[in-house]
């Protein structure tokens, strides 16, 4: 047992003829669990192009779950809003672009999840901190984020439109009654209230 038959890390070999142990691997080898044959799923990447869509459903859990991970690893730099005015901004470092802009707006979902993987600018890739499935529900809820910011009352249904208008004016009317109300701006002056005492005289002459 003392002397075995095998050979330890880059030690020589006199069996091959290039006289290397250790084997260089087969072309196109994978290693087992590795195969990551979704290109689209691991890259966010479809022939050259960013996919439009997350390649599974998006559901209330994958968004939540993307809140969680988007303030942990993204909101100090890209705030918590997604305007690019994060905690480490403020401090001096460069600021990112706004999720807000025309552009990003218009990006394709597959972008945001290639940033996150490959890096772009001076953001590195946190392809080693964050792991796929987390990238695309940050990657969801940055489109939560965008639509947060940039939502229009007409892209909602009529009955949902009836809804908020009601609660509009409901708002409405109340703000109105409280600053109708006695007291709202200052108390009127009572004429039977005694006048307030007059100021102490200053004992120097």
């Amino acid at each position: 047992m003392q002397n075995q038959n095998k050979m330890r890390p880059y030690r020589e070999s006199t069996f091959y003829p290039d006289g290397a142990s250790a084997r260089p691997l087969p072309a196109h080898t994978v290693a087992r669990g590795d195969l990551r044959a979704d290109e689209a799923y691991y890259t966010g990447i479809r022939g050259g192009k960013p996919v439009a869509d997350v390649p599974f459903p998006v559901t209330r859990d994958v968004l939540l779950r993307g809140e969680q991970r988007y303030d942990i690893f993204c909101s100090p730099c890209h705030g918590r809003v997604g305007d690019g005015l994060g905690m480490i901004v403020t401090r001096g470092y460069k600021q990112p672009p706004s999720f807000h802009s025309e552009q990003l707006r218009n990006a394709q979902v597959g972008w945001f999840f290639s940033v996150m993987t490959q890096g772009f600018g001076v953001m590195p890739s946190y392809a080693a901190q964050v792991p796929e499935a987390d990238r695309w529900a940050i990657a969801a809820y940055i489109r939560v984020l965008q639509y947060s910011q940039n939502a229009r009352l007409s892209d909602l249904s009529p009955a949902a439109q009836q809804a908020i208008a009601g609660d509009l004016a409901a708002s409405a009317a109340s703000a109105a009654s409280a600053a109708s109300a006695p007291g709202a701006a200052g108390r009127a002056p009572n004429p039977g209230a005694p006048p307030p005492p007059a100021p102490p005289k200053s004992e120097v002459q």
